[in-house]
């Protein structure tokens, strides 16, 4: 049995989403607290164990994004060549409210994604501090990376909510205008 268009792309969005939140989960659990201040002359170099941490929040953004976009397609996507309009779309207001509240938690969790992983790699770029002799070698903020975890989880769900409004305003759209044809025209 083939799942239909619409269950595909809201399946593909949940499990970019739910990768994202394992990815960034892991990136905030293998992250370590602080690295090793190595005393030099007038310097402190820092040296931090090797972690996957920044490679997981890269991932974990990436795959926010991918959902986020799989998310958008959903919602837009003509379905067996049978296109709404967006007006049509965006005039049902709990699509309305949703599809702006999961661009806006999106934004949230995969800026936060973003910020944490540059954050952190920054950190470790630039190991080697001159001004303070007793720097002690800390890592990015603890528990932003998880933080983000959960925003990109909520915002999946949140796409997957405008997914189901969708599929609702679509069944309306069509019971009051007939079936429409290739490219959205009425027969």
């Amino acid at each position: 049995m083939a799942l239909s268009q619409s269950t595909q792309l809201g399946l593909a969005t949940a499990l970019f989403g739910v990768l994202s939140f394992v990815l960034a989960v892991l990136a905030e659990l293998k992250k370590p607290p602080y690295g090793t201040p190595v005393q030099g002359r007038d310097v402190v170099v820092c040296r931090f164990p090797r972690d996957p941490t920044v490679a997981l929040g890269a991932l974990s953004a990436l795959a926010a994004a991918c959902s986020a976009a799989l998310g958008a397609l959903a919602v837009f996507f003509p379905y067996d060549g049978r296109h709404v309009p967006r007006n049509v779309l965006f005039a049902h207001t709990p699509l309305y409210v949703f599809f702006h509240v999961a661009v806006g938690v999106t934004v949230a969790g995969a800026g936060t994604t973003v910020w944490a992983t540059a954050s952190e790699a920054m950190l470790r770029v630039r190991n080697v501090h001159r001004d303070d002799p007793t720097y002690a070698c800390p890592t990015a903020e603890t528990g932003v990376l998880g933080g983000a975890a959960f925003l990109n989880l909520d915002a999946m769900l949140f796409w997957l909510v405008c997914l189901m409004l969708v599929c609702n305003v679509r069944e309306d759209y069509f019971d009051e205008h007939g079936g429409a044809g290739e490219g959205g025209e009425e027969k």
